[in-house]
């Protein structure tokens, strides 16, 4: 695989731009970002006055830490349309989140903000070493879920052909790759590998596969899961990151030269690292709660959003703007076992190590007593399906236990299945974990 490295021009300038110069742009939209909310929002201007702090009192970055907190509470409290910064018939297209915990978080755009998105899709495609003229299968579903539309708007502003596939048929979707030889695919990882496996039933090697780029995001994934994709189809895995709340996917993304964390596209998105206990900002390298103000949406502003994923703002690289690390989960999916806390990430990883196994895996917590009892069920890869004695596969179910209690420091039964035994995710996010304990009163 090699890596389509920018030409000179083909940049936006203030990717190449001085920390100065961003820091004063950042500076600038901050404080037009705050006032909007204030100005035209009920709920800002509460929480703003509440909080005692005004927008006129942010005179450098470090004081936006005075202001309040946004939280997925406050947002679905807001349900539908409480949060919106313009009138409603200033709104062209409205999208939610599943609402699988509760009420859906509504967001609406303004002609403005979809510009704006577009041309930051755009950016995160060209990022990941798309070009014009590429073809780009696009996966990810759509309807109110942001991904889909997100992603199709941005690579046709970019200038790439774009077949709107959605989800699910996987049949179909590996027809129309083998038909239509797309360079690019945008789905999410686990649906990814769920597409590899239907290359290699019909004996289609990596090397025969038209795609040179894939572009995944919608769930966390880790390194093992990212040589396990590239392996199996044969391009490079970029990692792109983005969340309803705060504009959809195109907040940040890697590039394909570096592969080395998402880039935060921070003329548009203010990030900051907090401490989840305390609420307290957290120095650059430090791994804790990510947190985001928008800096140029119209019609939804966020105000220090809580995201609830956990990583660390790495230094610049490949562009003039800071890194996110992977998300190694969400301080609301970290799972306590036994008092150890553990993330579906950590687990995932140990997998991984082993490539007699596929990514696909389910967690299944339940208690005995007063004591948890978490098992582990995973699966061959289809080549070794039925060739194993019981034995060799009661082996690596063995060795697989013994790494997670060694490494992550908590016990598991381990089943190791049959290929295909663990249901796919062909429309949406792979559902990895299922805890049947019972709800603490």
């Amino acid at each position: 695989m090699t890596a389509r490295l920018p030409k000179p021009g083909e940049l936006d300038p203030i990717e190449t731009a001085s920390r100065d110069e961003i820091s004063a742009l950042q500076l600038s939209r901050l404080q037009w970002s705050l006032k909007h909310a204030y100005d035209n929002v009920p709920h800002h201007k509460k929480a703003f006055d509440e909080k005692g702090v005004h927008p006129d009192d942010l005179k450098s970055l470090s004081d936006l830490a005075r202001f309040p907190f946004m939280t997925k509470t406050a947002l679905r409290e807001q349900y539908p349309f409480g949060l919106f910064a313009v009138p409603r018939d200033k709104v062209l297209r409205l999208h939610a989140s599943s609402g699988t915990t509760g009420k859906s978080i509504v967001v609406g755009y303004t002609a403005g903000d979809l510009d704006n998105w577009a041309n930051l899709m755009a950016r995160s495609i060209r990022a990941a070493g798309g070009r014009a003229g590429d073809m780009l299968h696009n996966a990810y579903g759509y309807g109110m879920f942001t991904g889909g539309l997100g992603a199709h708007a941005g690579a046709e502003r970019l200038g790439c052909t774009v077949v709107p596939m959605s989800g699910g048929q996987t049949e179909k979707q590996v027809q129309q790759i083998l038909d239509f030889r797309p360079e690019i695919i945008m789905v999410t990882p686990s649906y990814s590998l769920v597409i590899a496996e239907e290359f290699e039933r019909l004996g289609v090697a990596p090397e025969d596969i038209s795609l040179k780029i894939g572009i995944f995001g919608a769930e966390p994934w880790g390194q093992g899961m990212r040589l396990e994709i590239e392996r199996k189809l044969g391009i490079d895995a970029i990692d792109i990151y983005g969340l309803t709340e705060v504009m959809g996917p195109g907040v940040a993304s890697e590039c394909i030269e570096t592969k080395d964390g998402p880039v935060i596209w921070e003329d548009h998105f203010y990030p900051e690292i907090i401490d989840p206990e305390t609420g307290a900002v957290l120095p650059d390298g430090e791994e804790g709660e990510l947190v985001f103000t928008s800096l140029c949406k119209e019609a939804f502003p966020v105000i220090r959003y809580r995201t609830r994923d956990l990583t660390r703002l790495l230094p610049p690289t490949a562009r003039s703007f800071r890194r996110m690390s992977k998300i190694t989960g969400r301080s609301d999916d970290m799972l306590i076992v036994r008092g150890v806390n553990v993330f579906p990430s950590q687990i995932e990883e140990q997998i991984l190590r082993d490539r007699r196994l596929t990514g696909n895996y389910q967690i299944y917590l339940s208690r005995d007593g007063h004591l948890d009892n978490v098992t582990l069920r995973c699966e061959l890869q289809r080549a070794l399906s039925g060739k194993l004695s019981n034995a060799e596969v009661q082996a690596i179910a063995n060795e697989l236990q013994h790494h997670i209690k060694t490494i992550i420091g908590i016990s598991t039964q381990v089943q190791v299945l049959a290929f295909k035994a663990i249901p796919r995710s062909v429309t949406g996010k792979a559902r990895r974990v299922l805890d049947e304990r019972p709800k603490q009163s």
